[in-house]
């Protein structure tokens, strides 16, 4: 009778080792791991904030300006934020507050800003909308090419368009 790992005495045709992944091997240090990694913070991108449950507050009846707030923002005036899943409410719609270029900002307080939209104003003034899934994020300013038209002239000839 042979003994097994186990314990167990059986005949020696029954006998098994023990199995290796009963015991396994140690493995050593990966070389290749970093020892108390750290993202870097002072290339980090910031992205999107969730805003509090309706965020934003409609200006007075008629007025398209509103107030968003949004919790220690550290955001300053004339940044650019850009706005997504907003829901519509007091006259403005989803599609306006979700305006891919975004807002250009003027800070009220640590907690808050105002944005002033462009086409749409406020039906009652004064309400609190925006849904509970609106997020914020930092936006680029962008400039809008312009060109005098006084100073550009048609080409017959050639038809096209000359800059004097």
């Amino acid at each position: 009778m042979l003994v097994e790992w186990n314990g167990l005495k059986v005949g020696p045709d029954e006998y098994e080792e023990k199995h290796p992944q009963l015991n396994p091997r140690r493995i050593g240090p990966d070389p290749q791991a970093l020892l108390q990694p750290r993202p870097d913070t002072a290339t980090e991108v910031a992205g999107q904030v969730l805003l509090v449950m309706n965020p934003f507050q409609s200006g007075s009846a008629g007025s398209s300006v509103i107030t968003v707030f949004e919790p220690s923002h550290g955001r300053s005036t004339a940044n650019v934020v850009i706005f997504r899943k907003t829901q519509a409410f007091d006259g403005f719609s989803t599609t306006v507050l979700n305006k891919a270029a975004g807002y250009t900002i003027t800070v009220v307080d640590a907690n808050s800003y105002t944005i002033t939209v462009i086409g749409e104003t406020a039906t009652i003034g004064g309400t609190r909308g925006g849904g509970g899934v609106a997020t914020a994020a930092a936006g680029v300013a962008t400039t809008s090419s312009t060109f005098d038209s006084i100073s550009v002239t048609f080409d017959s000839a050639s038809k096209t368009f000359d800059e004097a």
